[in-house]
């Protein structure tokens, strides 16, 4: 696919590097030299300097023969006008950043009228992720599949759960409702494990199953399941105004800290359900005035990585219970993880989850990438006359590292055996490491069991005796 890129900052940046990498033809555009010539000479992409707006750059850029178009330049308005202008030069799809609350609020005129095909807004997306983590405050992340019947959750194992040292083959042994362990960090590297897999301290696990078999499975390590109830957040950006927004529809008290007295009183009038406080999030005394000890949950969501990550520490430090920071580099992931902060949110990380899933095209319901895209979680829905449709899991030769996670048959959630099969309409959950693919039919091997199988073993016994 040949897509071109408005906006080389760190969002444009990242998503460049991930479309580069899965063989597409990635053209970036931005006025910003320094910014250009970081992604030149990192990326296998193409970089002319210019505005995104002008059509003489678009045209330079080759538009008319570009696939996508994808505007996140720190204007919303700059990336609504380089979609129209875009589509109107000939670019067969576009995606546009819009960040604004207002314009949130419009999203199906704008598409409408402007000729969007996708809006991505990563803040909005990072609220939601919060949010969803909120109902597991042991999970270090939350995802959805199959419009919400289906749970991903990870979790981080230690000493005091009963799971760590038990083979997998083992878990029904502990009287743990039907889940599925599908893949496994370990020091940096993800495995999809088997059933001699063995978990241990420190693991980063990937569980999947119905939301009542994950809850009943957190019982099962004995480990209370706190209900929130007063959530904490340093800084009052975007994603802590729709978080808040959320939290506040849940039945959960929100106290904001902003050091900036403007944004205070933006706030304050924004919303009035919720305690917001002038200081700095980063100086301890104000957070124990505040009682920070007391908190469910503190998150840390300020424009800086080094002051969420200060304030993160000086709350776990302190009681607080649970403790989420949000992260701009990405680069930053595996240390922060061993600082002992409990949660990390990547709005970029979400942003390129969105546009690779996108990309990819409209087989692929949900994507979720694990460390950096080692390992992929994918939902899909089988077409009508799918290779692996009505045939017992255990005769379709699955490449190594793939796993049948989860299959959702109306509302039944199934977590398959050999002997069960995907039915059309079904939405399968497959988790894949080392391999990207856009249809389900292409993990099919070149063999498959029953008429399919005997047909090729006749074939191959004629050209036996056709050789001989």
């Amino acid at each position: 696919m040949r897509i071109i890129i408005i906006g080389a900052g760190k969002v444009g940046y990242n998503l460049a590097l991930n479309l580069s990498k899965e063989d597409h033809d990635v053209t970036i555009v931005d006025n910003d030299q320094e910014a250009l010539q970081k992604a030149e000479e990192n990326l296998d992409v193409l970089c002319i300097k210019g505005n995104g707006v002008s059509t003489n750059i678009l045209m330079e850029a080759g538009i008319k023969e570009m696939d996508l178009l994808i505007a996140v330049t720190n204007s919303d308005e700059v990336n609504m006008v380089c979609c129209l202008t875009g589509k109107k030069l000939g670019a067969v799809s576009t995606i546009a950043r819009i960040r604004d609350p207002e314009y949130a609020r419009e999203l199906t005129m704008l598409k409408e009228e402007v000729g969007i095909d996708m809006v991505i807004n990563p803040e909005h997306a990072a609220a939601e992720e919060i949010a969803r983590s909120l109902t597991f405050p042991s999970a270090a992340n939350v995802e959805s599949f199959a419009k919400g019947r289906v749970k991903m959750i990870e979790v981080k194992i230690t000493e005091d759960m009963p799971i760590a040292g038990v083979k997998l083959k083992d878990l029904s042994n502990k009287n743990l409702h039907p889940i599925l362990i599908g893949a496994v960090v370990r020091n940096g590297e993800v495995i999809v494990p088997n059933g001699d897999f063995e978990i241990q301290v420190d693991d980063n696990i990937y569980i999947l199953g119905n939301p009542s078999g994950i809850m009943n499975f957190f019982k099962g390590w004995s480990q209370s399941h706190t209900k929130i109830r007063n959530v904490m957040i340093v800084g009052a950006g975007r994603i802590a105004y729709y978080l808040t927004k959320m939290l506040y529809e849940m039945g959960i008290k929100v106290k904001i800290i902003e050091i900036n007295r403007e944004k205070c009183d933006e706030f304050a009038d924004l919303l009035p359900n919720t305690l917001v406080i002038n200081g700095d999030g980063t100086d301890e005394e104000v957070l124990l005035s505040e009682n920070i000890g007391e908190m469910d949950v503190f998150i840390s969501l300020t424009g800086m990585d080094e002051e969420n990550l200060i304030s993160a520490l000086i709350a776990k430090q302190n009681g607080a219970k649970w403790v989420i920071s949000k992260i701009s580099r990405i680069n930053y992931m595996g240390v922060v993880t061993k600082l002992g902060i409990d949660s990390v949110i990547c709005p970029k990380i979400t942003t390129t989850n969105q546009i690779l899933k996108y990309v990819r095209g409209n087989s692929i319901e949900t994507l979720y990438r694990i460390v950096e895209g080692q390992a992929e979680i994918l939902e899909f829905i089988p077409k009508q006359g799918s290779k692996m449709l009505n045939i017992p899991l255990k005769k379709l030769k699955l490449p190594k590292d793939v796993i049948v996670a989860t299959i959702v048959r109306k509302n039944q959630i199934v977590i398959p055996h050999g002997d069960d099969v995907i039915c059309k309409d079904d939405r399968v959950i497959i988790i894949i490491k080392n391999r990207k693919i856009e249809d389900l039919d292409e993990l099919v091997g070149g063999f498959i069991g029953g008429i399919q199988s005997e047909l090729q073993n006749g074939i191959k016994k004629l050209g036996d005796i056709i050789n001989m």
